[in-house]
């Protein structure tokens, strides 16, 4: 009998990297920060050597040094954080965490979903539905606790009852049009999939945003989207 733990995807984001370090990242990606603010980040915290080079390694993958066929959308990202200061960082950081980190993806497709009858859910439910995938065990549930706490402080949702219930917090809404092109393209790449435009409305993993635009248009005019009718009333947006 084949072992799942031993199938099981990599893990990848298993630290709790707080909104500010992230945007530290962002920044120093985009040339508005110096390298050493991380650092001073890091050195604040109080980690040992292996916990300061684990998270290093996730805000080198985050933003830092993404993987070669992510730098060109990373570099659009910080495009849009340069040209606009009312662009929300977390917003930036999240379309790249779901697009770097398959398994950020899927703790926050899991919320999304898990959340959307009721606002909320049990941190139970994310394990257990995790460990499909990734395998039981307390690397995979440590790693899941850490994700959720990133996300509480990127302030898309918030932990209650000792982390054992998540809530869902108030969308944002999200009105530049080149950061909503922006997010369904990380969207497509963490599910590696078309995705139709009443799903984009409704995608889980972008819970935390309310994309304000008729995406149909949004998708039409943007250089890395592309729309295509499937029938006579379906469409679908996938990269071109």
């Amino acid at each position: 009998m084949n072992n799942p733990q031993a199938t099981a995807p990599r893990i990848g984001f298993d630290r709790f990297i707080p909104l500010d370090w992230a945007t530290c990242a962002l920044k120093v990606r985009g040339g508005v920060q110096d390298p050493e603010a991380i650092e001073t980040l890091l050195d604040a915290a109080g980690f040992g050597m292996p916990s300061k080079t684990k998270a290093r390694s996730v805000l080198r993958g985050l933003w830092l040094d993404p993987r070669p066929e992510l730098a060109a959308f990373a570099e659009r990202g910080v495009a849009i954080f340069k040209e606009s200061h009312e662009v929300p960082a977390a917003a930036l950081c999240w379309g790249m965490a779901i697009a770097v980190y398959p398994f950020f993806g899927k703790v926050a497709e899991l919320v999304g979903r898990l959340t959307t009858m009721q606002g909320d859910c049990t941190a139970a439910e994310i394990h257990r539905r995790l460990a499909e995938t990734y395998g039981e065990g307390e690397v995979t549930r440590r790693a899941a606790n850490r994700v959720l706490q990133t996300q509480a402080s990127w302030c898309t949702c918030e932990r209650v009852d000792k982390g054992r219930r998540v809530i869902r917090n108030p969308a944002t809404v999200i009105t530049n049009e080149a950061l909503i092109a922006w997010l369904i393209e990380a969207a497509i790449r963490y599910t590696g999939r078309a995705i139709s435009v009443p799903g984009l409305q409704s995608a889980a993993v972008l819970y935390p945003f309310r994309l304000d635009h008729s995406l149909a248009l949004v998708v039409s005019r943007s250089p890395t989207l592309e729309l295509r009718s499937e029938g006579a009333s379906s469409q679908l947006v996938m990269l071109q």
